[in-house]
């Protein structure tokens, strides 16, 4: 188990085929995939797909998607952290994208915000990232929020699939001077 950071309550380890189960309970929500297109997980052997494309990312690009483990509990709450995003999105390539995803149960706990300030910690001061981009359905006013209290800088807004997004920044030197 690679262990990329911890907060507090959490661990952020990488995605792994035994997180099957939570990852399933994620993916096959409808209520998640709400704001992301509605396309939900079918079956295990989708997440273990799902799995397999994580851990792939882990090797070619070195980072992936961090499982969010509870301290106390050892429970998969979802997954947090950065991607390398390497198709064009919003005239952007190859940039870090901060994301979360979390299983309902844990919403409105204050996770999504903890677990995204250790990855932004792990993007500036592990990775030497210059920059962290972001976006996220405009109705989707959870994850809007999320993204703003942790530092990130409404750009402009934009389409995806015709669905309108807020695309958000924050730079190394606005990172640092917090």
């Amino acid at each position: 188990m690679t262990i990329h950071a911890e907060t507090p309550r959490f661990i952020l380890r990488e995605i792994e085929f035994t997180d099957v189960d939570g990852m399933f309970e994620l993916d096959s929500n409808a209520e998640v995939h709400k704001y992301l297109g509605n396309k939900t997980i079918a079956s295990k052997e989708e997440t273990i797909k799902v799995i397999e494309v994580i851990r792939q990312q882990y090797l070619d690009y070195g980072i992936g998607r961090w499982a969010i483990i509870d301290k106390e509990t050892n429970a998969f709450v979802g997954w947090s952290g950065l991607k390398l995003v390497t198709d064009t999105i919003n005239s952007h390539q190859k940039y870090y994208d901060l994301g979360y995803r979390l299983i309902p149960k844990f919403w409105r706990k204050g996770i999504a915000t903890e677990t995204a300030v250790a990855s932004l910690d792990y993007a500036f001061n592990q990775l030497n990232c210059a920059e962290v981009y972001g976006s996220a359905d405009i109705d989707n006013a959870g994850s809007n929020k999320i993204l703003q209290n942790v530092g990130l800088q409404f750009v402009e807004t934009f389409e995806i699939n015709a669905i309108k997004h807020n695309w958000y920044q924050l730079l190394k030197d606005d990172y640092l001077k917090k």
